[in-house]
């Protein structure tokens, strides 16, 4: 509109230096000129959408969903002003479709089943459960065929709706239920009609074309005209509802966002409540949530650069506390309990456990010695550290877990009384005994390999040989207070990704595989001998 108006000004300039034009005419002029600054003025003040103009959020929504997700779109799309693009379908087809095409941003079926397919296929990133739906028979009000128990349903006279079991979650658990019980044989030769989704099945009922229908009960939110019968051969039959943002997402910060909302017990779970589901644990509703996350120095150089990515793509803030896990543990006894504590060794997140969920162990790092290159005292084992004359640092027995562990292993040589006599400096952190070593001022220190990691050109790490418990394991838990569990165990994911494997092996650390996290296959005693 301003390229017109500025072209309409300059064909009339010669008229007006002419003294040709009317006064009318500049007024005008004038007015259009001012409408249209105006009119850039109010864009320029519209506050800008939360979306990254890309286009609206395409979500893959299963069909015994679509009333709550209506909901929970308006409410989203009025607060937020990204516009959401949700196809509904039964739980394969749209399976079928994200499969093919590779695209779209979030995957809600109606069960998790589908959810495993999707992961093993590697289409998803991020997963969030939801709800929980219950198999029930729909039957319209007052249960005219009088259905009680499955018998009832195979009764002469009685046409039965049943939803596809090869494309509709609620089809494919009532088949495996069934099935597991000789059953399901049956009641498919007794079935009048398969339909696509639990939705044409409910309304197939609604409207007389049968006399019941196997449905999930959150269904019928919006049939009043029918009811639910629980029979007991479907009294456990359930279906484990989820979204999860695509892999193939091109937008997949909003994606997450929208699947944190979908998530939240105050945003999209309030919606999911009031339409009759029975929802899971989940964290509160934050636009920019923050999480307080202690952890032992030790681990700083392994897990700083993740959390950086994580709060990048989370849109979420992580507040660090790094110390001596003695001095964190001491904090937390004091009331200052963060969201998630990663330990530099299982004896300080056992001395918090009740303030805390299951811990899981994520990595190992070894307790050396470390001397100047070369090794110029040669020393070759703890005894060498009796040495007269020798200047030795370790680790404070009461504020880090490297202090603690040092003091075990000097016990368990039966060497502690003559070592601590050369022992002249205990710090709360492994890397001030490395400053000092590198400054001159200790002949040697007892410390993690991993604080040495960076100094191969000034150090050297002497192995001790022969002692379990110079290995310490760090676990990660999740504090049981924390208004955040959902994003607190999500950063253990990050933390327990390939490319963070990669920094902790780098920086020293062994990596505690998947099958030992299991309580039957702890982690090995001792890491292979590495250098720094």
């Amino acid at each position: 509109m301003f390229t017109l108006q500025l072209q309409s000004r300059s064909r009339l300039a010669p008229a007006l230096r002419r003294g040709r034009a009317s006064w009318q005419l500049v007024v005008i002029l004038g007015s259009l000129v001012a409408l249209g600054l105006l009119a850039a003025s109010l864009i320029s003040r519209q506050p800008a959408a939360t979306g990254s103009g890309e286009g609206p959020l395409v979500v893959y929504c299963a069909a015994s969903n679509k009333s709550v997700i209506e909901a929970i779109r308006a409410d989203y799309e009025k607060k937020y002003r990204i516009p959401l693009q949700v196809e509904y379908g039964s739980s394969q087809s749209l399976f079928a479709r994200i499969a093919v095409s590779g695209s779209g941003d979030l995957f809600l079926p109606a069960d998790d089943s589908y959810m495993t397919l999707a992961r093993e296929r590697k289409l998803l990133a991020d997963e969030f459960p939801l709800a929980t739906m219950q198999a029930v028979v729909a039957v319209p009000k007052g249960n005219p065929k009088r259905i009680e128990r499955l018998d009832d349903l195979m009764k002469e006279g009685v046409r039965l709706a049943q939803a596809s079991p090869d494309g509709t979650a609620i089809g494919k658990v009532t088949r495996e239920k069934l099935s597991a019980s000789g059953q399901w044989d049956q009641l498919h030769a007794r079935t009048t009609v398969y339909k696509t989704t639990v939705i044409e099945v409910a309304s197939d009922v609604k409207v007389g074309a049968v006399d019941a229908g196997i449905v999930f009960d959150v269904v019928l939110h919006d049939f009043d005209t029918l009811e639910a019968v629980a029979i007991p051969e479907l009294a456990d039959t359930t279906a484990q509802v989820g979204v999860a943002v695509l892999s193939g997402s091109h937008q997949p910060k909003q994606a997450l966002q929208l699947a944190r909302y979908l998530s939240s017990s105050d945003g999209g779970l309030a919606r999911y409540r009031e339409f009759g589901f029975q929802t899971a644990a989940s964290d509160a509703w934050s636009e920019t949530p923050e999480l307080t996350l202690y952890a032992g120095s030790m681990l700083r150089p392994a897990i700083e650069q993740t959390i950086t990515r994580f709060e990048e793509r989370e849109g979420v803030r992580v507040t660090r506390v790094y110390n001596g896990c003695g001095i964190l543990v001491a904090q937390m006894n004091a009331g200052e309990v963060p969201d998630a504590y990663f330990a530099c060794d299982s004896q300080f997140m056992n001395q918090v456990s009740s303030l805390f969920d299951r811990p899981t162990p994520v990595s190992q790092n070894e307790l050396v010695i470390l001397v100047k290159k070369g090794n110029p005292h040669g020393i070759r084992s703890l005894a060498d550290l009796k040495k007269e004359g020798l200047r030795v640092g370790i680790g404070h027995e009461k504020q880090c877990a490297m202090g603690w562990l040092t003091q075990r292993t000097f016990d368990e040589s039966g060497l502690r009384a003559e070592v601590m006599k050369n022992v002249v400096v205990q710090t709360p952190t492994g890397d001030m005994l490395v400053n000092q070593m590198r400054s001159g001022s200790l002949d040697a220190a007892v410390a993690y390999l991993s604080n040495a990691a960076g100094s191969a050109d000034f150090l050297d790490a002497v192995r001790i040989h022969g002692i379990p418990c110079s290995v310490a394991t760090q676990p990660y838990a999740v504090a049981n207070s924390s208004p955040h569990k959902q994003l607190a165990t999500r950063l253990l994911a990050a933390i327990r990704a390939e490319q963070s494997r990669e920094r902790f092996t780098s920086e020293g650390f062994r990596w505690i595989d998947e099958r030992w996290i299991d309580e039957r296959s702890p982690p090995p005693k001792s890491p292979e001998a590495a250098r720094p």
